[in-house]
């Protein structure tokens, strides 16, 4: 909804949206050596075309020169065209993914080949929110083990941060929302106590930090 109100970007429609999802390679294009028809994909927003210095670098950073996220972006890099079309009229790609459709076509650096006997109709959220939330943990936050963490928002990004920190070993792991309902739910991620800031009459970061003698690490 956020894209389809035009928020924070250059408005381009008619276009096909979407940017999780998961699928199998119907045919691959010139050039593409490590994909073949049949094998199962996921598609990734945040690509990478494993040559640039981003690419190269050891950081998680999603920085690719060529292939980072571009929401005004409407065509293929190739050739500046698009791939979809209606009466003979161009539909726009966007975020290199369009998901919303039986069929896509993407650049090869946004998908990521996954196992075959993955299932397909439960693995779309990994190609987005939970390697978001878990890589953004483990490769970036990099909490210790025994530390303590704090998780703001219980949705599948949050939720993945946590398992994240679970992983990682930390001892603590605090999450704030305003829905005591998720809590029991994220508890099986690592969540080891819950904050609603609707129960506080000051700022929730005053509360962590009375929690953790100091604030969380």
């Amino acid at each position: 909804v956020y894209y389809w109100e035009c928020k924070g970007y250059t408005p381009l429609f008619p276009r096909i949206l979407g940017h999780e999802a998961s699928g199998i390679v119907e045919s691959v294009g010139e050039g593409v050596n490590d994909l073949k028809p049949g094998d199962h994909v996921l598609p990734i927003f945040t690509g990478e075309c494993k040559e640039c210095r981003h690419c190269l670098s050891e950081e998680s950073n999603n920085m690719c020169e060529l292939l980072r996220i571009n929401c005004d972006r409407g065509v293929m890099l190739a050739d500046g065209k698009t791939r979809f079309s209606i009466n003979g009229k161009p539909i726009y790609h966007f975020v290199g993914t369009s998901t919303f459709s039986q069929y896509t076509v993407v650049h090869v650096g946004q998908v990521a080949k996954i196992s075959p006997t993955a299932p397909l109709d439960k693995v779309c959220p990994i190609s987005c929110g939970i390697c978001t939330g878990f890589g953004a943990t483990v490769n970036v936050a990099k909490p210790k083990k025994g530390q303590t963490v704090a998780v703001f928002g219980l949705g599948a990004v949050g939720l993945a941060a946590a398992e994240g920190a679970r992983v990682c070993g930390a001892s603590r792991i605090i999450a704030v929302d305003v829905n005591p309902r998720r809590f029991e739910e994220a508890k099986r991620f690592g969540i080891t106590e819950f904050v609603n800031p609707k129960d506080y009459d000051k700022p929730v970061q005053e509360v962590i930090v009375e929690m953790t003698g100091g604030g969380v690490d």
